[in-house]
Order: C-alpha cells, then structure tokens, then sequence
C-alpha cells in the first residue's frame, strides 16, 4: 500500500546528508520494505493532486510554526480536512500534530512554559513510552471530537485521537539518539537556553519508546484506503 508523507520541513544540510530528510527518517521508522512510500515537499508547494493520491497519510515536523503565515500551510489544512473527509487514515507528528488540530479546530500556541527537549516520558493511558521530544509550541485547545490519548507534566495533549483512522502525537519517533545530538548542535545552541539543552542531552537514550509508537503508527495505516 502507498503512504503519501507531507513533508513539512528541512532539516539542517549536514544532517540530511548524514540522517536522510524528514520523510526519509519516516520511511526508515516505518520499515522501508513495509510500504510503498511517496514523499511530498509540501513546505515548498509540492503538494499530491488530491487525498486519494495515497492511501495514507503521514505529516512530518518542521521548524515553522502551525499559525505563522506560509503559503503552504492553507492547502496543507484542506488537504487534512479532504483526508479526513476520505477516511484514509493519517498521522501526524510534532508539526503534523498540532496542524491537523488546527486545521480541524482546535489551537496551537507558542507554550508559556518553555521549550520541551530531549527524552521524555508521556504517558498512554498507563503505558509510558519514552521519545525523543523537540518543540515549544502546543496544541492549547482540542477540536471537536478529539480524543486525548497522551500526556507528560508538561504537555497535556501529547498525542490526540480522532476516531480510529487519525492519530497524531506531539514527540519524535523518528529521531534516533545521535539525531538528537546532532540536532542539539545544529539548531539547539542560541535557540533553546542552553540549561535546558545541556540537562537534556544529559539523559538515559530513549529506549522502547520510538519502536512501540511505530508499531502504533504502522496498525493505523494498514486501515489505508477510505473508511
């Protein structure tokens, strides 16, 4: 089955040649040889002809946030309203998350309590997973329907439901522990304080965590096709 990726952001050069694009880590997470994968740069208005074109769908993170003004970012909610409206399943992650709650009505906000860096523990319903997390902003209000199915002392909407076909979480699966440290280099010094940067990359590596959520993300997509 084809997974279409919209892939929402860049990463810095020097990764991408050493890790692989965002939608590159996505089809390495998923298991390169257990989908047919189709990426889309829709950051850069690379954009699939319609939902159909896949038969499902994964949004990436990225550097921008869900409410700034880009261009790509009005078609990329029509697109999640037409998914949604086709019932093929989708999931998002980190951007992905908060701009499918945007798009279906909830808000996102650059989150008064800081920046949430490096491995961190989220419970699901009395499972804790431990992944890799990257992001200031949040989803602040649910959409209608939503469902919370995650959370962590600092992130209350963690990883959201909507019916059984889209399911979209706020951490990184896709980042492995030397992408992280990477990253941390990278983009990390003069953009997060550097207390918070130096105390998280000080933590045990994440452990389970990724595996199980792609294992979760996997079960959803296999529902590919319309509902």
């Amino acid at each position: 089955m084809k997974i279409g990726i919209l892939q929402t952001g860049t990463a810095p050069e020097a990764l991408a040649r050493e890790h692989g694009t965002y939608g590159e880590m996505f089809t390495r997470l998923l298991g390169e040889d257990a989908f047919e994968f189709v990426i889309w740069d829709v950051e850069h208005m690379d954009f699939p002809p319609d939902a159909m074109a896949a038969d499902g769908w994964l949004i990436t993170g990225s550097k921008h946030g869900a409410y700034e003004d880009h261009a790509f970012i009005p078609p990329l909610e029509d697109l999640i309203r037409a998914i949604r409206d086709s019932g093929r399943p989708m999931i998002g992650v980190c951007f992905g998350h908060q701009i499918i709650a945007q798009a279906l009505g909830g808000k996102v906000e650059k989150f008064d309590g800081g920046w949430s860096i490096g491995p961190t523990t989220y419970d699901f319903g009395g499972e804790e997973l431990t992944i890799n997390a990257w992001h200031q902003d949040q989803v602040t209000e649910l959409p209608p329907g939503a469902q919370v199915e995650a959370s962590s002392d600092f992130c209350a909407h963690a990883a959201i439901s909507y019916g059984d076909r889209i399911f979209t979480v706020q951490p990184h699966p896709e980042h492995t522990a030397q992408f992280f440290r990477d990253l941390s280099d990278a983009r990390g010094r003069g953009v997060v304080p550097d207390e918070i940067l130096d105390e998280a990359l000080a933590r045990p590596d994440v452990d389970d965590g990724p595996r199980t959520m792609a294992s979760r993300f996997a079960q959803i997509l296999k529902r590919g096709g319309p509902a």
